[in-house]
């Protein structure tokens, strides 16, 4: 079983969805999570994991907001002591087609889901330098990979990932960080749920596992990722798309 006892994680977009499966996933292995969310919405994340016998804290966090997210992992450092764990989860869709697409909607996108990833990472690696040892994950998409149609602006946040990934883990392997990359495919989710059955049923037709993903299916890469098992690996895209895209 993958142990993080005496780990510290941060999850942004840890309110619900992918984001608060990783941080339930990473408190059962031991980790202290500290769940990031725009307002008060990580609370029911952080009481669900004490509620389990869990260590957690929740923050409020705008990851368009840079000062904030600068300020953030000095802030667990200080309250935790260190910082061993940040998954970059959070993002939003803002989707129509190129040709209607408004510079807004573009901005807004690559905002949240790839610069808020960068200032967080930038702040975050400080402590791990000194610790001389981390694990950097952001999560990506399958979307990310193949492309959409009506999803530029977000294939485009999803690519940029990966690329700033690969490049960031060359930048501090040699300080014992690894970065690597989670890219999930179709996951049932609220969104997903919310769409007609036969949508659904196309959808699952085109994975070969024949189903959508689940959150805790991503929670479990992700977890992998973040332990010592996984210390030979970075720079890597771990793909949880049930074979959608290879």
């Amino acid at each position: 079983m993958i142990d993080l006892s005496g780990k510290v994680a941060l999850v942004t977009g840890a309110s619900r969805g992918i984001g608060r499966a990783i941080a339930l996933k990473l408190a059962a292995q031991g980790a202290t999570v500290v769940a990031a969310a725009r307002g008060e919405n990580a609370s029911g994340t952080a009481a669900a994991i004490a509620a389990a016998g869990g260590r957690a804290e929740a923050i409020g966090i705008d990851v368009t907001d840079a000062a904030s997210l600068e300020k953030a992992p000095a802030g667990i450092v200080q309250r935790h002591g260190r910082l061993d764990i940040v998954v970059s989860n959070a993002g939003i869709t803002r989707d129509q087609l190129v040709i209607r697409m408004k510079r807004e909607d573009w901005d807004a996108v690559l905002a949240t889901n790839l610069t808020a990833s960068f200032t967080l990472t930038q702040s975050a690696l400080r402590p791990m330098l000194k610790q001389r040892g981390g694990r950097i994950i952001v999560v990506s998409s399958v979307v990310g990979q193949m492309g959409n149609a009506g999803q530029a602006n977000y294939a485009a946040s999803k690519a940029g990932l990966i690329g700033f990934a690969k490049a960031l883990a060359r930048e501090v392997a040699s300080r014992g960080i690894t970065v690597n990359v989670i890219a999930p495919g179709l996951v049932d989710t609220d969104m997903t749920r919310a769409v007609a059955d036969k949508a659904q049923i196309d959808w699952a037709a085109q994975i070969p596992l024949g189903r959508l993903g689940t959150v805790d299916d991503v929670a479990a890469a992700t977890c992998f990722l973040a332990s010592d098992e996984a210390a030979y690996i970075t720079g890597h895209v771990l793909a949880v798309n049930g074979g959608m895209y290879m």
